[in-house]
């Protein structure tokens, strides 16, 4: 939900492109390691809650996935594919975010942004009006909070915690949306458990590269942590996926994967890596429709051939 006004604008460059008066461009597959596009589904649904998805994590086996929107409403559901292609999805179910005292999360402090699953079970989110992160046992019950790091307080609203991921190890990271100083490294946060108690520290930063912005996170079945960024124009969106590797408190590579053209999707802020029954990478990513008429819920695949 940032920029909201460039974002609508956006929406209508990609409604016009869509209707034929610019065709969209293909992707650009970059550094040795192509991004080959699937599909993109459309997703549409009347109902009240529907919209503003900003988070996604997909099983496995690529067929079943949980999204949150920026609203604090959780949902599972599963894909229809034909073949390699998503043409339709099946919700199987969907409810309202709880905070610590077991009610409703609403307001401001209901704007979720980022969502990790850990191999213990615990779901992680986070959010970036109140920036903090909450973690459950199981969707639909009562939170934790995920300790705190004093440097949340200082993140600007509504830039804050959109990109979260947890390593095989169940080690939370993340990282703001934006800097108050132009041109300085995103920081990123690790969340751990040690010895019965959790903290926060800040072992490395990734550095800015252009206007992109990190939006979503995930790490890959090969240990990897991918990144997606955003970039916004007045008439578009520009999508691109980095890939790191974290050792220990330091972090290389920066290969970038996937980067697309103005208005060839929409505004793409959740990403979740599986690898197929080929073997391959699948990247599935979700956009945020900002619940604006003039922009969609769009679910996006890109296959990356190792």
């Amino acid at each position: 939900m940032y920029f909201r006004f460039a974002f609508a604008l956006g929406a209508i460059f990609c409604v016009l492109s869509a209707a034929g008066m610019r065709p969209p461009a293909p992707a650009i597959a970059v550094g040795g390691q192509p991004a080959r596009f699937l599909s993109q589904y459309d997703w549409t649904l009347d109902a009240n809650w529907f919209g503003g998805f900003s988070g996604i994590e997909v099983t496995e086996d690529g067929k079943s996935f949980s999204t949150i929107t920026d609203q604090s409403h959780f949902v599972r559901g599963a894909f229809i594919r034909n073949g390699d292609k998503i043409i339709g999805v099946n919700i199987d179910e969907e409810f309202a975010l709880l905070d610590t005292d077991g009610l409703p999360i609403h307001g401001n402090r209901s704007d979720a942004e980022g969502l990790a699953f850990a191999p213990d079970g615990r779901i992680y989110v986070s959010f970036e009006m109140l920036h903090r992160v909450f973690v459950f046992d199981q969707a639909n019950g009562v939170p934790d909070w995920a300790a705190h790091h004093l440097d949340f307080d200082k993140f600007i609203k509504n830039g804050s915690l959109e990109a979260l991921a947890v390593d095989g190890e169940g080690r939370l990271y993340t990282l703001p949306e934006t800097v108050r100083d132009q041109g300085r490294d995103f920081p990123v946060y690790r969340h751990q458990r040690e010895g019965g108690g959790q903290f926060w520290d800040q072992p490395f930063t990734i550095p800015q590269q252009g206007r992109f912005a990190p939006v979503g996170a995930d790490f890959g079945p090969d240990g990897r942590f991918y990144l997606l960024e955003r970039d916004v124009y007045p008439f578009g969106f520009r999508s691109r996926i980095r890939v790191f590797q974290i050792d220990g408190d330091t972090i290389s590579g920066g290969l970038i994967a996937l980067e697309t053209p103005l208005g060839r999707h929409g505004n793409l802020e959740g990403l979740s890596v599986w690898r197929d029954a080929a073997g391959h990478i699948r990247l599935t990513m979700i956009a945020d429709d900002n619940f604006l008429p003039v922009q969609s819920t769009q679910i996006v695949e890109y296959v990356l051939k190792e």
